[in-house]
This record gives structure tokens, sequence and C-alpha cells, in this order.
């Protein structure tokens, strides 16, 4: 479990597997209705990722640096729960009118996702707080790359980008779609992957650099996750079918004659 391969291919299938668990419980919400009642029932996932970042603080060996990245991706995988279900999204859910200045387009944006954002910010808060000192830091390492990446990928999606895949936008969000621009890229992408590139430069060099086992395990994690965020960017301008990872595993969407009833 100390090899920084078995930790790079843990963390991207952790990523695969629980990206494709939120859109599957997600997808079942949009059949069933049970939106609310889906974003209660994962309530222990909250309280398990708190528990598990809890334990990683004061546990500075191999076994706490996956529980700490573990207790991290809990965390962020439930507040990704609650706004793909539409419980915590913001309080604008209008599409966006066509020809609206920049400006104002980008205020009624971010109402569309605002109580979602400040709840990322809010476990970021805590987490730097909880880090305070800790003898391990992996959980808030690994929710900062997190953040990092996802508000790069909504400022992208806003400014516009040559593929965006809404194939998995969720029922009470298709809204959303009104405020993605397909086009050409914009001085946000660039920007992103320059800072994207560099973050996973440092991650990569520290790995390469670490000697302690919890040290190379903590950055083969790191390693891995920010080469998924880049990766995730440049699958906004290269066509690649990434589609496929998860539509497999997915239910059927709701059909016609289920919405009529």
């Amino acid at each position: 479990m100390a090899s920084p391969w078995v930790a790079s291919l843990i963390a991207i299938f952790v990523w695969w597997f629980s990206t494709g668990a939120i859109l599957v419980a997600v997808r079942r919400a949009d059949r069933l209705g049970s939106h609310s009642m889906t974003v209660f029932l994962g309530l222990p996932l909250l309280a398990l990722g708190a528990l598990a970042v809890s334990r990683s603080l004061t546990d500075p060996s191999v076994l706490g640096a996956y529980i700490g990245f573990a207790g991290a991706l809990a965390i962020w995988g439930w507040i990704e729960l609650a706004f793909l279900a539409g419980t915590i999204t913001g309080p604008m859910r209008d599409e966006c009118p066509s020809g609206l200045p920049l400006r104002e387009r980008f205020f009624r944006a971010f109402q569309t996702v605002a109580y979602h954002e400040l709840a990322l910010t809010l476990g970021l808060w805590a987490l730097v707080v909880a880090s305070d000192g800790a003898e391990n830091r992996i959980a808030l390492a690994t929710y900062l790359v997190l953040f990092l990446a996802r508000i790069s990928a909504k400022l992208n999606l806003f400014f516009g980008v040559p593929r965006i895949n809404t194939e998995f936008v969720p029922d009470r969000l298709v809204h959303l779609k009104s405020y993605f621009r397909r086009g050409p890229v914009t001085f946000a992408f660039p920007i992103a992957i320059t800072v994207l590139t560099a973050l996973l430069a440092v991650c990569a060099e520290r790995l390469w650099t670490a000697g302690a086992d919890v040290t190379v395990v903590a950055y083969a994690l790191l390693t891995a996750m920010a080469g998924l965020a880049l990766l995730e960017h440049w699958l906004m301008v290269v066509p690649l079918p990434d589609a496929k990872l998860w539509r497999w595993m997915l239910p059927a969407p709701k059909t016609r004659s289920e919405e009529e009833r």
C-alpha cells in the first residue's frame, strides 16, 4: 500500500467509482422523484467523512494518509450529491435569457450555484480550521485540489469551451445548460491549464523527492488527483468519448410516458 503506483491507481479508481455512484443515485432520484430523501440518506457519508478526517489528523502514517484522503472525498461527495440532486444549488432556477451582457449573465450564473459554492467554501474553511497544526493534512490538500479544479471548470463552462458534456445534467439542474457556452476557448482556459499543470508539477516533484512512505503515498494521491483535474479540463477541448466511463453503469433516464404520469 506504500507504493506510489498503488496509491495512484486507488485514487483513480475511487474518483471513477465515487463519481459513478453519485450519478447513479441522482439518476434514480430523477426517476423516483426522491431527491430530498436521497440527500438525507446520504448524510452518513458526510458523517463518516468528517469522522475519517478527524481520525487522520493525528495519524502521520500511510493508513492515516489513505483515511484522510477518503474522508475529504466523502465530504466533497455528499456536497456534490446535494448539488446534483437540486437540494443545495442557488436562489436562481430560471434559464438564462439570451442577449444578456456578460456582467449580468455572470451574476445570474453565480446565483444558480451560490448555495453550492457556499457549502464548498464552508467545507474548505472547516478543514483549514481542523488541520491547523495537525500532523497529517492530506484531507485539506485533497479538498483544495478538488476545490480549485471545480471552480476552474465552472468558469470555463461559463466563458466558453468547444466541448461540453450535458448528458449527465440532472433533471433539476437543466436550467444550468443555458449558462454554458460552447465555442472557442477564452482566456480562462490557458490560465486554468497553466495553474493545474503547475500544481501537477509541484505534486510530482514532491513525490519524486519523497523519502518516507507516508509522504510517498500522500503525494501519489495528490498527483493522481491533480492529473485527473488537468485531464478534465483538456476533455473540454479534445474530442474523446469520456461519457462512456459511466454511461454503462447508469439506469436509463426517465421516459416521456413516465414523466407524464
